[in-house]
């Protein structure tokens, strides 16, 4: 479609960029393009071998872009002129930078030539004695343009030396407006009146700044920017800056050209520009910051929950480093088509429309939730990523970990009523722990090289574990002295770059405790300990026996040299259940800890909180008397869920039996906490999953609803005065789990809803809709899809559309599932969307995961070449292969990649067929005695 529209471009292209390129430049440029088209009708361009990379050469390096870009929204190109000052520190005859997917039309470089001086001759009276200063810069033309496709470069080659010193390197270009939503591409959206029309957006973090203009796309070579666009004059153009200037273009009247203002030194990656039609919001915060929210067009009023969060939170972060946000301006912008959930470019940060949006009558609780998580995590990143920078790839964690965990901070500032940190170890922590037990994880730290590589880890290590590891570590500091020592490290390296030892350095200076070596034992080794610990009353002391293994999911670990780990551990009693009795760092494989003045009958607990990033295997008689802190909330909620989670995670390893666990789960019938029934629901899900292989999987639907039974009838289906957030996030949760499960009632009245709801007699409230439409497509049938897909049709909202999306795979007739997985594909759903609706289909039943993972088989090349090797295909291998039980799945899935290679998503692939291997291993070692346990219940019934 590109190279239609490309052609007629042209001339309009060149009038733009100015004199014609000499032929010689033509013949390349038309030359190197024939070769990427090839290779890409091939689909050899999207999978590159691996091979030796080399970072960009340092003998020239740019100190400011001053960047021309003007988008073609019909024909999906763009034109570019770029003149970047730059250093050449050493004599050279070319220059390489990073480019990929642009055409060069000229090159290039005037050097900033020496003053001369000029005395004019002949005899006119009044020129005596005057001597006119003039400067010789002889421009040097570009010879040749060397590709390097594999390793998105080009050498630029010159038919004389570069001398060492300053001067500006002159670029004209030409570009695709791309589908793959990164580098500079379109997004699709639909005006009121119903006209489908496309924005020019960006999205360059990792490495795809390179894909908008040829530069020097690495974190650590920053510089300046002056960015000018040249728009239609009926749209909004919007850049990292505010404009300085916007006038009329010359020989188009419906044409302007949009000056910003200069940025500070920064990253390519955090350059973004985007041209559309957008509503805003705005207000100051009480800094002085103009804070704007672009929203589409006639949708203003969904800006105003993200634009209060945004206002709040640039103060709460300017005080917590004691640095000033840098920027005159700060704008979030919400995107149809987008990748990720959002993305920090300084000063422009973009967002899903999920991430942004939030519509007063028909956004849920956990939206609102959601929105103000993003929202604090992109405008840390402002200071923490865009002030101060990673210096490589390698050190992407510190990025990603810090902002994971400073956004549950802010958001616990804005609203206490969240319970934030509780959710915490739901969402984050359990995850991270989760994927690092895998023989295939990875340190948080990872060597990085190829820009195929980066993609890779942009997962629950960097951000989750990252996030966990800084939280057990502003723990183990305390709150002042790692707010000193964060305000060492961005006043020191502001508008640099660094790397992760340069703030373990800064908070050991503040704190005087050894950071370093405790958080290189976190960061350069992969996993985490399970400290085992029994314990001894000796008179009125207790002795605890602690000792440390590394934590496999596969069960004990069995190798020669166990990593070893600087635990801080943090010991709490019944007798003050919310306070620590006892703090250490445990720096060794074993060691023994008296806690003075426990009487007999108290109970001892480790890692208060749920902080240390560690699991905990008590002895038995040391779990029998936790249990009943459970029963009687004596427990704090974050402490009952922990311990939950870490007897399902044993019990998943093979350490100890599921069944234990199971009866564990049914002391929590008295439990109120949101978060704990969360993490329960969750565990019981994966069970579910597990058990979908079994013959008996109706046995473990009848345990759920025993379980969830109670706090249903509790809760109820309508809001109780009094009730908040939590209260509608828990009745969510649980309805949509005693629906799915097939309770009667549930099922009953959720159809009766939804009946009144697509009559229009009662709409349904926002946070009913997912568990009701759960439940009636469950246990529908293709009239009840038939129904949902209209409303999907018919909805004015993203957050509606993706609610449904996410529940269409719950269908059970086979007939069903295809049509879904159809869908999925269709223009009515996104681009990004696509995933999750897949992904659902592959969780929503056995039949629905083998025939998503056919129809993912079926579809491969469209999906890759949809995505083009980014997060969103790990995210889709990840979402539909992971449930399988049997060891040839594994086999399958290795062998299907073998030969359809998707080099962003190896590692995925390797922890996708170990975690079917470790459930292949579960089924086959508990599966009986679960069923056993569930028949025994079934004959019996426990009594609350």
């Amino acid at each position: 479609m590109w190279l239609a529209a490309a052609a007629p471009s042209l001339a309009r292209r060149l009038l733009f960029l100015g004199p014609p390129p000499p032929p010689l430049l033509l013949l390349l440029l038309s030359r190197s393009s024939r070769r990427r088209r090839r290779l890409h009708s091939l689909g050899l361009a999207a999978m590159p071998e691996k091979r030796p990379f080399e970072r960009l050469p340092a003998d020239v390096s740019p100190i400011n872009y001053s960047l021309c870009l003007k988008p073609d929204l019909l024909d999906f190109t763009f034109e570019g002129k770029l003149e970047a000052a730059a250093q050449v520190r050493q004599a050279t005859n070319q220059i390489v930078m990073n480019c990929a997917d642009i055409d060069i039309i000229t090159a290039s470089y005037v050097p900033e030539g020496d003053e001369g001086f000029l005395t004019p001759l002949g005899g006119t009276r009044w020129l005596e004695g005057l001597e006119l200063r003039i400067s010789f810069t002889p421009e040097i033309h570009a010879t040749g343009f060397n590709y390097q496709n594999e390793d998105e470069k080009v050498t630029l080659s010159f038919p004389s030396t570069l001398q060492p010193g300053t001067g500006t390197l002159k670029i004209d270009f030409v570009g695709e407006l791309n589908d793959k939503m990164k580098g500079f591409y379109r997004s699709k959206y639909t005006t009121p009146s119903g006209e489908v029309r496309y924005a020019a957006v960006t999205q360059f973090e990792a490495t795809d700044a390179r894909r908008a203009f040829p530069c020097w796309d690495e974190p650590a070579i920053k510089a300046t920017f002056d960015i000018s666009l040249v728009v239609p004059k009926d749209r909004v153009a919007l850049s990292n800056m505010n404009v300085i200037d916007r006038k009329p273009y010359p020989d188009d009247e419906n044409v302007v050209e949009v000056k910003f203002a200069r940025t500070p030194v920064m990253s390519t990656y955090l350059v973004a520009f985007v041209v559309g039609e957008y509503d805003f919001v705005e207000t100051r915060s009480k800094d002085g910051v103009c804070v704007r929210v672009y929203t589409p067009v006639g949708k203003a009023e969904q800006g105003k929950f993200a634009l209060e969060v945004a206002a709040k939170t640039l103060p709460f972060y300017k005080d917590y480093f004691n640095v000033p946000y840098p920027l005159p301006k700060i704008d979030l912008i919400a995107i149809a088509d987008f990748a990720a959930g959002a993305m920090e470019n300084w000063g422009l940060v973009t967002y899903r429309e999920t991430a942004l949006l939030i519509d007063p009558k028909n956004s849920c609780s956990s939206s609102r939730q959601w929105v103000a998580l993003v929202v604090g995590h992109e405008l840390a990143h402002q200071w923490f990523g865009n002030l101060v920078t990673m210096e490589w790839w390698t050190h992407l964690w510190l990025n990603e970990g810090f902002a994971s965990w400073i956004e549950y901070l802010c958001v616990d500032h804005c609203f206490p009523e969240y319970d934030i940190w509780t959710q915490f170890v739901s969402a984050d922590y359990t995850r991270a722990q989760e994927l690092d037990a895998l023989d295939n994880s990875h340190p948080i730290e990872v060597s990085v090289g190829h820009p195929s590589e980066v993609d890779e880890i942009f997962d629950a290590i960097s951000y989750s574990k990252g996030a966990s590891v800084i939280r057990m570590l502003h723990d183990y500091i305390g709150d002042k002295d790692f707010k000193k020592g964060m305000n060492m490290y961005l006043t020191k390296f502001q508008q640099k770059n660094a790397a992760t030892e340069d703030l373990w350095e800064c908070l050991e200076n503040a704190s005087g405790k050894p950071i370093a070596a405790v958080m290189n034992t976190w960061t350069k080794q992969m996993g985490f300990p399970l400290i085992y610990v029994e314990a001894e009353q000796v008179e009125d002391d207790r002795l605890l026996r602690l000792s440390q293994r590394k934590f496999c999911a596969s069960g004990p670990y069995v190798g020669e040299d166990c990593p070893q780990w600087m635990v801080p551990i943090t010991i709490s009693t019944s007798e003050d259940p919310n306070q620590a009795k006892l703090k250490i760092l445990m720096d060794k494989p074993e060691m023994n800890v008296v806690l003075k003045d426990v009487k007999p009958d108290q109970w001892v607990k480790l890692n208060l909180g749920t902080v240390g990033f560690y699991r905990t295997q008590y002895s038995s008689a040391m779990l029998e008397s936790l249990l009943p802190g459970i029963r009687d909330l004596s427990l704090p909620p974050v402490d009952r869920l922990g311990l939950q989670n870490d007897l399902f995670s044993l019990a998943r390893a093979g350490i100890i039996s599921t069944v234990e666990v199971l009866k564990v789960m049914e002391a929590f019938v008295n439990e109120p906490n949101y978060t704990v029934w969360s993490d329960l629901s969750c565990n019981l899900g994966i069970l579910s999953t597990l058990l979908s292989h079994t013959d008996f999987y109706e046995e473990i639907q009848e345990f759920v609803k025993d379980v969830f039974s109670p706090i249903g009838e509790r809760l109820g289906w309508d809001p109780k005065p009094g009730e908040g957030h939590l209260d509608a996030l828990l009745r969510g949760l649980v309805l949509g789990k005693l629906g799915k499960a097939g309770h009667k009632a549930t099922l009953e009245e959720a159809r009766r809803r939804f009946k009144d709801h697509v009559e229009g007699k009662q709409i349904l409230s926002a946070d009913l809709r997912s568990p009701v439409y759960l439940t009636v497509l469950k246990h529908g049938d293709g009239t009840t899809l038939d129904i949902m897909l209209k409303l999907h049709k018919q909805a004015d909202m993203q957050e509606e559309k993706n609610r449904i999306e996410r529940v269409l795979g719950a269908t059970l007739s086979p007939e069903l599932i295809q049509k879904v997985l159809t869908f999925a594909l269709s223009e009515e759903v996104r681009p990004q969307d696509t995933v999750s609706v897949i992904g659902g289909v592959a969780g929503g039943s056995k039949h629905g995961r083998k025939a998503a993972w056919k129809f993912i088989k079926d579809n491969w090349e469209e999906l890759y070449n949809r995505y083009q090797g980014g997060f969103l295909i790990s995210r889709l291998i990840k979402l539909s292969v992971e449930g399988f039980a049997v060891d040839k799945m594994a086999g399958e899935v290795k062998a299907f990649f073998e030969s359809h290679p998707a080099p962003s998503a190896e590692r995925t692939i390797q922890q996708c067929c170990e975690n079917i291997l470790l459930n292949a291993a579960w089924l086959k070692r508990d599966a009986e005695s679960i069923h056993q346990y569930l028949l025994q219940r079934k004959a019996s019934p426990p009594t609350a």
